[in-house]
C-alpha cells in the first residue's frame, strides 16, 4: 500500500489519517521511497533530511487525538520561505549556509494543523527565472519529459507534485512562478490576492508583487491548504484583514449562469496552436456546464512585460542590496578592503540573471531616469489594475492561457533573456493588479505535455475561482493522468 500513498492527494490522505487507515510513518516512508526512484532523474529538490522527518513522523503518530486538518502529512517548501533551523539559500550561491532563526508564519501555520515541512525544493536564483535553470544546485527536468523544464520559478515544486514526490507544495508568484509551472507540469497552482497570504519570511524578490500560494494535484487541495494559509498577520504589513472563507464549502456550489470573460488580447500570434486548441475545448467544457462566456478587453495588456521589468528589477536591486558577505552567507575568500570584499562577494555569490536584474533595476532607480522608467511603470500599472476593474464588471471570472506555450527544451532559451521573460506574458497582469490567479491542466500536446488554463478573479474572490476550477475539473480527467518518470 505504501508505493500508492504518494499518488493521493492531501484530502484522500487526511481521510485515511483520521480513520487510522495509515499512520504518518507509512506516508514519510513511501515520500522517501518515491524519492530514492525518481529524485536522481528530476532533481526537484535541493535538501531534506531523512532522520528528522522520520523521527516527526513517529512523533505524529505518538499523539493520540489528530490535532489538525494536514496531521502528519508532508508539504515540501520553495527553497525560498523560512523555516527555523533548515538552510535556505533561494538556491543561491550568495545565501549558501544561511540558517533562519524564525518560521515564515506560513510555515506555522502549516504546522498548526499538523503538517510536517519536508525538503527545500529547487528554484531559479532568487525566484528570477522561468525554467528553474539558473538555480546554483543545476537544473531541474520535467517529470514529463526529462529533456525539458518545469518551468520557473517554483519549478521544483511543480516537479515534486507532478512526478509524485510531494503530495503538494509551496511556491511563490511574483510574475507567474506557481501558475507557469504548475502549468507546463500539469498541476494546480494558486497565486492568491496580494495581501491574503502573509509573505513574513518570505526572502523578498519584488516586495510589491511576491505571494505564497499552493501547487497541488488538484483544486481541492489547493482549496484546503489556501485556507490554512490565508488571514492576517500582524508581522505582515501588507497582509490585509479580509474574512476567510471556507473555500471547499464552496466548491460545490456550481457555475451555471456565471459570466467568463475571453480577452481578445491573450489569444495573440504567437500562442501555441496546440495550446489554443486545448483552450477552445476547455471553453466548451464551460459552454457545456451553463456557463455564459463572454468577450472583454484588457487593453493595456501588451505594456504588462515591460512594466513588470521596471517594478520587479528596481524592488529586486532594492532588496538584493542586503546581501554583501558582512553578517550571513558567502563571503568571497580573498579581497584586500571592505569595497573590495562587497565586490568580490557579489560578483562570485550571485549568478548571472539575478546580476542583469540587479543592474536593470539600478538603472531604473539611478538619478535622471527614476521618472523616465519606475514612476512610468507604476502609472501604467495603475492603468492595468483598472482594466481588470472594468472588464469584472462585465464577468466574474476571466480565462486565458496560463503560458503561451507547453513545456521547452532544457537550455532552449538561457541565451534568449527576452523571449524567456516572455513565458510570463500571460501571468504578469495578474501580479500587477494583485488579482488572484489559478492554473488547472485543461489539455495534453501531441507529444504528450501538459497545457495550462487560467483563471483570473476579482480581488478577494478566490472562491469564486476555485468554484470555476472545480467545475472543470469535475467535467474532465486532465487532472487525472500522471507522468511515467523512467
Amino acid at each position: 500500500m505504501s508505493e500508492s500513498l504518494m499518488d493521493l492527494t492531501l484530502h484522500e490522505l487526511s481521510e485515511l489519517m483520521r480513520a487510522r487507515k495509515i499512520s504518518s510513518l507509512e506516508v514519510m516512508q513511501a515520500k522517501l521511497a518515491r524519492l530514492k526512484e525518481r529524485e536522481p532523474q528530476i532533481h526537484a529538490y535541493i535538501r531534506w533530511d531523512e532522520k528528522a522527518a522520520i523521527e516527526e513522523a513517529r512523533q505524529r503518530d505518538n499523539v493520540q487525538d489528530h490535532q489538525g486538518s494536514l496531521w502528519g502529512l508532508p508539504i515540501a517548501n520553495k527553497d525560498i520561505i523560512c523555516v527555523e533551523g533548515v538552510e535556505t539559500s533561494c538556491a543561491s550561491k550568495i545565501l549558501s549556509g544561511y540558517i533562519p532563526p524564525y518560521n515564515a508564519t506560513v510555515v506555522e501555520r502549516l504546522r498548526g494543523e499538523g503538517a510536517i515541512l519536508f525538503g527545500n525544493t529547487n528554484m531559479d536564483e532568487f525566484a528570477m527565472g522561468s525554467s528553474t535553470e539558473t538555480s546554483h544546485f543545476g537544473v531541474t527536468r520535467n517529470p514529463w519529459d526529462l529533456t525539458r523544464t518545469p518551468g520557473g520559478s517554483s519549478g521544483g515544486s511543480a516537479a515534486a507534485v507532478a512526478g509524485g514526490l510531494a503530495i503538494a507544495a509551496l511556491g511563490t508568484d511574483t510574475g507567474g512562478s506557481i501558475r507557469q509551472p504548475a502549468a507546463l507540469c500539469g498541476c494546480v497552482g494558486l497565486k492568491p490576492t496580494y495581501g491574503r497570504v502573509s509573505r513574513y519570511g518570505l526572502i523578498a524578490f519584488a516586495s510589491s508583487l511576491d505571494q505564497i500560494g499552493p501547487i497541488t494535484q488538484d483544486v481541492e487541495d489547493a482549496a484546503l491548504l489556501l485556507e490554512i494559509l490565508a488571514g492576517h498577520d500582524s508581522k505582515d504589513s501588507t497582509s490585509l484583514k479580509v474574512e476567510v472563507p471556507r473555500y471547499r464549502e464552496h466548491l460545490k456550489k456550481g457555475i451555471r449562469d456565471m459570466k467568463l470573460g475571453l480577452p481578445k488580447e491573450y489569444f495573440i500570434s504567437g500562442l501555441d496552436p496546440q495550446v489554443k486548441v486545448a483552450i477552445d475545448e476547455a471553453i466548451k467544457v464551460y459552454t457545456n456546464l451553463g456557463v455564459e462566456v463572454v468577450e472583454c478587453q484588457l487593453p493595456y495588456t501588451e505594456y504588462a512585460v515591460a512594466t513588470y521589468y521596471v517594478l520587479a528589477t528596481a524592488q529586486a536591486s532594492s532588496n538584493l542590496a542586503r546581501y554583501d558577505g558582512v553578517q550571513y552567507g558567502y563571503r568571497a575568500p580573498n579581497f584586500s578592503n571592505l569595497v573590495d570584499m562587497y565586490f568580490e562577494t557579489r560578483s562570485l555569490g550571485f549568478g548571472p540573471e539575478v546580476k542583469r536584474r540587479i543592474i536593470l533595476g539600478t538603472y531604473a532607480l539611478s538619478s535622471g531616469y527614476y521618472d523616465a522608467y519606475y514612476l512610468k511603470a507604476q502609472k501604467m500599472r495603475t492603468l492595468i489594475r483598472q482594466d481588470f476593474e472594468e472588464a469584472f464588471k462585465k464577468c466574474d471570472a476571466i480565462l486565458t492561457p496560463t503560458s503561451p506555450s507547453c513545456a521547452f527544451k532544457i537550455g532552449e532559451r538561457m541565451n534568449d533573456p527576452l523571449t524567456m521573460y516572455l513565458s510570463d506574458i500571460f501571468t504578469i497582469s495578474a501580479n500587477l493588479a494583485g488579482i488572484p490567479g489559478i492554473s488547472i491542466p485543461c489539455g495534453f500536446s501531441k507529444e504528450g505535455l501538459p497545457v495550462g488554463l487560467q483563471i483570473l478573479g476579482k480581488h478577494f474572490d478566490e472562491a469564486t475561482l476555485l468554484r470555476t476550477a472545480y467545475a472543470f475539473e469535475q467535467a474532465t480527467d486532465h487532472h487525472k493522468r500522471k507522468p511515467v518518470v523512467r
